[in-house]
Order: structure tokens, then C-alpha cells, then sequence
């Protein structure tokens, strides 16, 4: 593993530091060397290389708009010790978000915002999004409006992958693309007849929670919840990105869910994109995509929630 590491950054010596980390998904330990220091993360599944793929590409999208700090990503290399992957990023000495909770808020609405920025400054290239730089719709070194819901890339949220297909309408892809593919898992996993049930009296009613609104594709973190933002002395981070281009508003929802952002955070977001009206539904249509992946992660605990939005949603 070492050897590796050393031949990936060029290093000539190479040390661990630190206890080692990582989350429920994936374990990862911190190196100094004479090129810097690297965080690894060791994923031994069989699909590890497609979630760091995904995730690298990720972190070089954030990057790409300058807006928001996140460890900037190395390389993804198959794991030497067994099945699996390794993905080499750099290390940042990250610890809880306090004092720069306002300024996140703040930089998470530039990254959203940063999108519809480049097609106003009339940066669209020709064509389709497929058919821009790489074919897979960005170009290296240079940041082009993107005109579709999607990603160039496969990304996991947590180790399940998302259908990124690009697609122009966004509320086709949030039904059919997220809770849909969601719900199929469930479906076979299970078998859940309630949810079944449920599904298509609530696929007809999504397009009513979009009245008015002109969405424009905003690259988002994909999974923003308190456990993968921090700070550093000078600046908030975000990390473990499961990105895509979609609605803005996404972005908050597993934020809603499990917590770890305060009032100061907020309030910065929405200074600069204030609320659309409606907002509060798709909020909840928003976390239901979150608890239906964490019901086909880790089992049943989350079905009451998951089918508790279904028919709050229905209702209204």
C-alpha cells in the first residue's frame, strides 16, 4: 500500500500520522511525505473504484468553480492488498464547523449559483452537453455552462450509484432518476407493497411542486449533511461529494435531516437565494430521495419515515 502511495505522488519516504478515520462506507488514513501529506480512503467492495471515481470527479467539479474549499483529489488506484480501490487525496487538519458556519452558507450558494453565472456571461458552448470538451460535458481547465440535469461521471451516495444520465427536464429526472431508481431497489429488495402503492399516486403530483419555478442547473455537493462539512483555521471544507447538476434546493435536504448546521448557516444561504415559494414541499420531496437510500443501505429503520413523506406528500 505504501509503495503505492509513494509512486502516485512521486515521494521518495513515507510515514503514517494520525489514528486513521474514515465513516461507515469507506476507512481512510493520513501520510506524510516529502511531497506533502495525503489522505487515503480503502474501500474493499467490489464497485469501490466506480464510488471513488465518482467521488474524484466530484471534488474536481467543486474545485473547477472556486467558490468553496474541498481536499483536492489525487488518485484513484486499484487496492494492492485485495478487491477494492484506493483513492489518494490531499489532507486537511479538518475539525467541526463553528465560527465559519456563515461563511459556508454563503459559499455553498456561490457554488450553486455558479452555473447560471457562466450562461449569463454567455459562456454556453455549441451543442449538447455530451458534446462539450472530454465528450462527457466539461473541458479540462475551463469551466462552460452546463444545460442539462446530470453528471459526466457516475456518482455514489454512499455505495449505491446514481443515474446521471443528462436529461433536460429536471422534474423527470428527480422522479424517475432518484426516487424512482430508489424505489425499484426497494422493490426488489422487498417488496414493500405500501410503497408501491404509494409511488405512482405521488409521481403524478411532483410536477405540481415545480409550478412557476425556472430551475437551472446548479452543481451540487450530493450530500451535504453535518458529517462531511468542516473548517479549517481559515475556511469552511466539504468533503465526500456525491455530485450532479440539479435543483439548488436539493442540496439542503439531508442537511434537514440529521442536522449539524446552524441559524448563521442558513441565513447566509438565503440572503443570496432567498426561498421560491413552495419551497417547504420540495424540501420534503427532497429528503424522501435521502431516506429511501438510507433504507436500501441500512434496512427497514428508515421505512417509516421514508413512507411517512409518501402520503404527506400525496395529501397536500
Amino acid at each position: 500500500m505504501e509503495k503505492l502511495i509513494k509512486e502516485a505522488v512521486n515521494a521518495s519516504r513515507i510515514k503514517r500520522f494520525g489514528g486513521g478515520g474514515g465513516g461507515c462506507i469507506s476507512d481512510g488514513q493520513s501520510y506524510d511525505t516529502d511531497k506533502g501529506k495525503y489522505f487515503v480512503k480503502v474501500n474493499g467492495r467490489g464497485e469501490a473504484r466506480r464510488m471513488f471515481d465518482g467521488e474524484k470527479a466530484s471534488l474536481e467539479a467543486i474545485l473547477a468553480t472556486n467558490t468553496v474549499r474541498c481536499p483536492k483529489p489525487v488518485a484513484v488506484l486499484d487496492n494492492p492488498t485485495g478487491t477494492g480501490a484506493i483513492f489518494i487525496m490531499e489532507h486537511l487538519d479538518i475539525g467541526g464547523l463553528n465560527r465559519h458556519s456563515a461563511t459556508l452558507g454563503e459559499q455553498l450558494a456561490r457554488m450553486h449559483l455558479h452555473n447560471g453565472e457562466l450562461r449569463a456571461k454567455g459562456k454556453q458552448d455549441e451543442g449538447r452537453v455530451e458534446g462539450i470538451g472530454d465528450g462527457k460535458g466539461h473541458r479540462e481547465g475551463a469551466a462552460s455552462y452546463i444545460s442539462q440535469f446530470g453528471f459526466h461521471d457516475t456518482t455514489c451516495c454512499g455505495y449505491l450509484p446514481q443515474e446521471n444520465t443528462w436529461t433536460d427536464d429536471w422534474v423527470s429526472f428527480y422522479a424517475q432518476q432518484r426516487l424512482k431508481f430508489q424505489l425499484d431497489l426497494i422493490e426488489r429488495d422487498s417488496g414493500d407493497r405500501e410503497a408501491r402503492e404509494l409511488w405512482p399516486r405521488l409521481e403524478r403530483k411532483i410536477p405540481e411542486f415545480f409550478h412557476g419555478l425556472d430551475i437551472v442547473p446548479a452543481l451540487l455537493h450530493g450530500d451535504l449533511w453535518g458529517g462531511n462539512v468542516g473548517q479549517l483555521e481559515d475556511c469552511p471544507v466539504i468533503f465526500d461529494a456525491a455530485s450532479f447538476y440539479g435543483h439548488h434546493e436539493f442540496d439542503l435536504a439531508i442537511a434537514g435531516m440529521f442536522g449539524g448546521f446552524s441559524k448563521a448557516f442558513y441565513s447566509a444561504y438565503h440572503r443570496i437565494i432567498p426561498k421560491a415559494p413552495g419551497f417547504d414541499q420540495r424540501h420534503e420531496l427532497y429528503k424522501l430521495f435521502h431516506y429511501l437510500n438510507h433504507w436500501n443501505h441500512f434496512g427497514s429503520g428508515y421505512r417509516g419515515s421514508s413512507l411517512s413523506i409518501m402520503r404527506s406528500l400525496v395529501r397536500d
